[in-house]
This record gives structure tokens, C-alpha cells and sequence, in this order.
């Protein structure tokens, strides 16, 4: 049995961590290196790292601070924000990241994750969707720039697009439930899962353990990704473990 996955997430701005609520109010948290180090010794089983400044600024790509931060890893860590070549890409994976997230660049320039895929193999590339409610069409559409732009992309076409390009992985973000700690969004999730075949890390929304384990339960979803319970302390990694294993889902303990 595939053994579900909880990843923790480090948004960076600037060089710091930092998380608000559905993308907004951003706090700072502390340094990449430093939550690193301690997530990597709580038991994480993979680590993202979105540095949310860069596509939205276009400031160059942080590869000091992510080199600093493989250094401290024992466990996969995706790299994600102001990626825009195959170049870039490159740079990330000799920096020491083992996949990257791809979000404007891609759905910018979709054939970007067919390059990418061939060069570097499915398993290397992503693909982030920010997916936002829209109540008068009726749908999820994607987002880009951390959340702040709009496109007319609906989210359950994106991910059958990007998966047929070679995407190899899907990182999903309920904007409307985003920072809110009341759970993930089932529904949005269910339905990208069931249109692709590729693994889905789904984002957005966890507030308990017991979050975690009804996501697994109640959808096929590959892994459940948060940030603020696990900045704050809320909530452990260990807790969410303890919890899933005692509802029957296969998790490796730490």
C-alpha cells in the first residue's frame, strides 16, 4: 500500500517565511534553514519551498538560500516561485531541490512542462494550481502571481492539460480555504483527483490532525500539505501520524 505523505510548507518572501490567510495579512515566521533543519527531524516526509516574492517581483531565484537549506535535508524538498525556463529549472535541481513547482510559467506557457518533463522526467515537475471558487460561472478557475491574478483557466481542465504534457505531480490550493484551518476543500479535491491519474498534494485548510485523516479517508489525494498549524505549533507532525495510523491509513511513522 502507497503510504500517504504530510508536508509541511515553507512560503518565503524576501528571503523569510511568512503566512497569512487566503494570501493575504502576511506574518513573518523565521528563517528557511532554521524550519528546515526542525522539519526535517520531526519526521516530514518531503518539504515545499515557495518563494511567493519572486514571481510576483521577478527578483532572481534564491539558490544560496535553497543550497543552504538541501544541505539540512534528508527528505525530498520541491522548489516553487519565479521559475520561468527550462534554464532556470536546471538551476534549482544543481542547487539541490529534487522537483520543482511550476504555476504562472506554465499556464503562461504550457509547452514549458513538456520541455521540462523530457528533459528532466515526469517525477522532477509539479504543476501548482491556486484554485478559487467563482460563483457566478459556477467553477473553480486557476490563479497565478501567489494568488493575486485571475485567469479565464478552469482548474479541472488545467490539471488534464498539464498531466497530458507530462506533469508528473499536482499541487493543489483551495484559495477559499486557504489559511482558514477548518479543513481542506473535499469537494475540489475529489474532483481534480478523479480527472487525472498523477499524485495530488492537497492545500489549504488544515487546522487539526483529525483534518488529515478525514482527507485521506474521504478522498485518494497522495498528500496533505500545511504551514501555519505546523509553524505555530499547534499541531504536530507526529500528532497527524499518531492519528492517521489509528484510522487504518498507511503512513510511515517516525
Amino acid at each position: 500500500m502507497i503510504k500517504k505523505r504530510i508536508i509541511p510548507c515553507l512560503d518565503v518572501k524576501d528571503g523569510v517565511v511568512v503566512k497569512g490567510i487566503q494570501f493575504k495579512g502576511l506574518r513573518e515566521i523565521g528563517k528557511p534553514v532554521d524550519l528546515a533543519k526542525r522539519y526535517n527531524a520531526l519526521g516530514a516526509d518531503e518539504l515545499v519551498f515557495l518563494d511567493i516574492s519572486a514571481t510576483e517581483t521577478g527578483h532572481a531565484l534564491m539558490l544560496d538560500v535553497i543550497k543552504e537549506t538541501a544541505k539540512e535535508l534528508f527528505i525530498p524538498m520541491t522548489i516553487g516561485g519565479g521559475i520561468q525556463s527550462v534554464a532556470d529549472i536546471s538551476a534549482l535541481l544543481g542547487a539541490g531541490a529534487d522537483k520543482v513547482s511550476l504555476n504562472s510559467a506554465a499556464l503562461r506557457n504550457p509547452d514549458l512542462i513538456r520541455e521540462a518533463s523530457e528533459k528532466f522526467g515526469a517525477q522532477c515537475i509539479c504543476i501548482a494550481l491556486d484554485a478559487k471558487w467563482d460563483e457566478e460561472k459556477q467553477d473553480w478557475f486557476c490563479y497565478t502571481h501567489g494568488g493575486k491574478k485571475a485567469t479565464d483557466i478552469r482548474a479541472l481542465d488545467w490539471v488534464k492539460k498539464v498531466e497530458s504534457l507530462g506533469a508528473g505531480e499536482l499541487l493543489v490550493t483551495s484559495m477559499d480555504y486557504d489559511g482558514m484551518q477548518q479543513g481542506f476543500d473535499h469537494k475540489l479535491l475529489s474532483l481534480i483527483q478523479e480527472s487525472v491519474t498523477i499524485p495530488v498534494i492537497a492545500s489549504g485548510g488544515a487546522g487539526t490532525s483529525e483534518d488529515f485523516s478525514a482527507l485521506f479517508l474521504e478522498t485518494d489525494v497522495s498528500a496533505g500539505l500545511a504551514a501555519s498549524i505546523f509553524h505555530d505549533e499547534e499541531v504536530s507532525i507526529q500528532e497527524v501520524k499518531d492519528d492517521c495510523i489509528r484510522k487504518g491509513v498507511a503512513m510511515r511513522n517516525v
